[in-house]
């Protein structure tokens, strides 16, 4: 059994327009390294679109439809000042969303043990009823909500590395019970979010760290906060929003992880899985903007999620 991929050549057809970090080259990039002989065990599966009714679980379903208006028939369309639209961007983030309920479906069907949803746009910034932060639909929210939803799954943990706080998953999953969120990344940095604790609420477990922090630093955020409290947790299914730009050649943030400290972390979560969800995790390409950053680091990885099966 390895790691299955989920992805669709519509994710690489939103176009966000020329200089813009959140390309279709950097998903290009990670396929590209996921081709190559030594990857030659994935398992490659064609991502679903997501129906209108599964995305509103976790978003408003008038925000559903008002996005999916907005899409532009030709050309350029502006969200906000860092999020744009294209006539393929509905098509893609209906694929996005739906990597991760057809991952959750084989997962819980006993098919693998392992997903990858290699897919943009990205999504743990999008909140139920706005877009953001380069984020359409929360992809991994709408596949936590599918796991409980159809499977009745107790736990469900996302544990998300992204440097920048995944604040649309955290309002979304915030307080609910059966749910957990768990987060490192560099604080203050975009969106301003996850600084620490949310007051009242038991299942949100923020790490922020420090401008230059390292590996010393990321490594201790999982080894005493992370990795405890997701025991505690005892998730039966493990979701991570994958974001590779923490990594020290990362151009929009200033941490200065490595490729290692990726699969170190990736290996640390693996462990949990194999203990608690019978070795049940689904992971999501979030951020990442050096091409060869998030090609290597993503795939350091995905082959370590293949390389410690339970």
């Amino acid at each position: 059994m390895t790691t299955w991929i989920y992805t669709h050549d519509l994710c690489l057809q939103h176009d966000t327009g020329p200089g813009h970090p959140e390309s279709s080259d950097r998903l290009r990039a990670l396929l590209t390294r996921l081709r190559k002989p030594d990857f030659a065990d994935l398992d490659w599966h064609e991502a679903p679109e997501a129906t209108k009714e599964q995305l509103a679980r976790v978003h408003d379903a008038g925000y559903v439809n008002d996005m999916l208006a907005r899409i532009p028939k030709e050309g350029l369309s502006a969200i906000d000042g860092d999020t744009f639209i294209s006539p393929a961007s509905g098509a893609a983030a209906l694929r996005a969303a739906g990597a991760g309920v057809a991952a959750v479906d084989a997962v819980m069907s006993g098919q693998t043990q392992r997903a990858f949803c290699a897919i943009r746009p990205p999504g743990h910034h999008a909140e139920p009823e706005t877009a953001m932060g380069f984020c359409l639909f929360n992809n991994v929210a709408v596949a936590a909500a599918h796991a409980r939803a159809e499977y009745h799954v107790d736990r469900v943990a996302v544990v998300d590395f992204d440097v920048h706080h995944g604040n649309g998953t955290q309002s979304m999953l915030a307080g609910k019970r059966g749910f957990m969120y768990l987060s490192t990344h560099e604080h203050p940095l975009f969106p301003g979010t996850g600084h620490g604790p949310v007051p009242g609420v038991d299942n949100v477990v923020n790490v922020p760290l420090n401008r230059f922090s390292g590996s010393s630093d990321f490594r201790e955020a999982f080894r005493e906060f992370i990795i405890p409290q997701l025991e505690q947790f005892g998730p039966q299914l493990l979701l991570i929003s994958a974001g590779f730009d923490a990594h020290e050649l990362d151009p929009l943030a200033n941490l200065s992880l490595t490729t290692n400290d990726y699969a170190w972390a990736t290996e640390q979560l693996t462990y949990v899985a194999n203990r608690f969800c019978n070795g049940g995790i689904i992971s999501f390409l979030e951020g990442g903007y050096d091409l060869h950053a998030v090609a290597e680091a993503g795939a350091a990885h995905i082959r370590t999620l293949s390389d410690n099966l339970a």
